[in-house]
């Protein structure tokens, strides 16, 4: 630790500079009264391009993004880099969903996922289910952001638990005062110094290292010294499917998070989301970047502490960068921690609150009442998460948000699909949802990892030699499981529909639906969805 001061010190003043914004940010395009979801959960549904594209780029680009996808392609090579096209293909696949989801939101005054289910297919259960996964999936994501700050600790020389408590408790703080408008300030400061971190390291280690040839031919030459067949810096016959329904089912995945959609239902029109959508994409260029730090750690010889993956990206900042630009690189990666985290408590707040707490607890509550369920749901989601740092091993952590990803992919016949069509019946949609999540658990259970000794749960690639094939290839759990669901769900509504089970009703369906600003492309809801 002594020889970290000057990191210690920068990091510091800028991790106690964005606590004060968040605390400020209360104030920021302050409302009449917070006491409301609208205003403290979503901001007053009123952030312009500018606040959303930093508030919804900091939210998906988190943490643990910049530790692991370098820390992935350190150890595995090409296969890493899967998050380079699904955050490309992500863009205008969910373009498709999210205008359509803001206006649906905008005209019933929706705050979660589970509030659109809950009105278009009349169906309490059928919410509660798609609440219920959304928080499963959404505690161990926070935890992981706790991963990402414990890393950048572990670097500089910091051990035992009392920083990350103390940290999230600021966080905890600020977050219960101001609401989602703390993210969204801080989002601008974490996101200037993610920028400036990256492209200086790009110009900086290369230069350093040698160039990019050597850079490449080192990591090649780790990889051919390796037994394991599915790495290098090339893709091979064998893991070929599983990089792309890994990415594919990954740009699926993400924005049915509910974290994700929070973001979004702050904006205040649906040309900012166009406008974003758009844009987003150059987080893209960021994370391609961010990724080649792997492959500059293999050429610099750079060791994880204690056999942590996580620390390669902080020790490769520590190992090559003067001590207070690694101090700013440091904060980059804690405050990177602090918006994901922040808006993701909020979002598993807000649909225990309006999905479990108005549904079942309190059906007459106020909007007052409201907002202050969630202010406590969130405190409660946040120590959760701390727990999970304390209690269980951070790779566990690890794993059950790589399960959480297979899980939330479960809601997309609900979510996704029901803004488009009301073809499926209430019930085939919770059918399909046990089968697809029940195929997931199994083809998850059967995946070990040789490498850290473990018989199950070891990863996402499911081998097809599971399934009687006769291949080595591999394929993303989620995107089978998703399958499943699919098939289940249409055959149970065809049942149904047969043995003329009533259906709920769709509380949805307004002439005015989609009317927003004379927009001329969209189309009444009623003319996609009406079985």
């Amino acid at each position: 630790m002594s020889g970290h001061v000057t990191e210690l010190v920068v990091f510091g003043l800028l991790f106690i500079l964005v606590s004060g914004m968040g605390f400020v940010a209360a104030r920021w395009r302050r409302p009449t009264d917070l006491a409301s979801l609208n205003e403290w959960g979503l901001g007053g549904r009123s952030f312009g391009s500018w606040v959303t594209w930093f508030l919804v780029g900091g939210d998906l680009y988190t943490a643990y993004t910049f530790v692991a996808v370098p820390a992935l392609v350190f150890s595995s090579g090409a296969l890493g880099f899967y998050a380079l096209p699904y955050t490309v293909v992500v863009y205008p696949l969910v373009f498709l969903v999210l205008a359509r989801m803001w206006s649906v939101s905008h005209v019933h005054g929706f705050v979660t996922p589970a509030d659109f289910v809950r009105a278009r297919f009349g169906s309490p259960t059928l919410a509660l289910l798609i609440a219920i996964t959304g928080l499963v999936a959404t505690m161990p994501y926070i935890a992981l952001q706790l991963v990402g700050i414990e890393a950048v600790l572990k670097s500089m020389g910091i051990t035992g638990h009392l920083p990350i408590i103390i940290a999230f408790a600021i966080l905890a703080a600020y977050t219960y005062q101001s609401g989602l408008r703390a993210p969204a300030l801080i989002a601008f400061v974490k996101d200037a110094l993610i920028y400036i971190v990256i492209l200086a390291a790009v110009i900086y280690i290369p230069a350093k290292l040698g160039g990019w040839g050597n850079i490449f031919d080192m990591a090649q030459a780790k990889f051919d010294k390796t037994p394991a067949p599915g790495d290098g810096i090339l893709l091979n016959g064998a893991n070929q499917l599983q990089y792309v329904t890994l990415a594919f089912g990954s740009a699926l995945a993400l924005f049915l998070y509910p974290h994700s959609l929070t973001g979004v239902l702050a904006s205040k029109n649906r040309n900012v989301i166009k406008r974003n959508m758009s844009a987003l994409p150059a987080y893209s260029f960021v994370l391609g970047l961010i990724a080649l730090l792997g492959f500059m750690a293999i050429a610099a010889g750079t060791k994880p502490v204690g056999g942590d993956p996580n620390t390669i990206v902080p020790n490769l900042f520590d190992q090559l960068f003067p001590d207070w630009f690694a101090g700013v690189a440091f904060a980059a990666i804690g405050i990177g921690a602090l918006v994901p985290a922040a808006i993701m408590s909020i979002a598993a707040a807000n649909l225990f609150t309006r999905n479990i707490y108005r549904e079942y607890i309190n059906k007459q509550a106020t909007d007052a009442q409201e907002a202050n369920v969630s202010k406590v749901v969130s405190l409660v989601v946040k120590v959760g998460a701390v727990l999970c740092i304390l209690l269980l091993d951070p790779q566990f952590s690890i794993d059950l948000q790589l399960i959480g990803g297979v899980i939330i992919l479960q809601t997309l016949p609900s979510v996704a699909l029901g803004l488009y069509t009301r073809w499926f019946h209430k019930g085939g949609l919770m059918a399909g949802w046990a089968a697809g999540l029940a195929a997931g658990m199994w083809m998850l259970y059967l995946i070990p990892n040789p490498a850290k000794g473990k018989e199950h749960f070891g990863g996402s690639a499911f081998s097809l030699e599971n399934l009687g094939l006769d291949t080595k290839m591999t394929i993303y759990a989620g995107f089978l499981a998703l399958t499943v669901n699919l098939v289940v769900a249409a055959v149970a509504t065809l049942i149904f529909r047969a043995a003329k089970v009533a259906d709920g009703a769709d509380a949805t369906r307004r002439g005015d639906y989609f009317a927003d600003e004379g927009d001329p492309d969209v189309k009444d809801l009623d003319l996609a969805g009406s079985h």
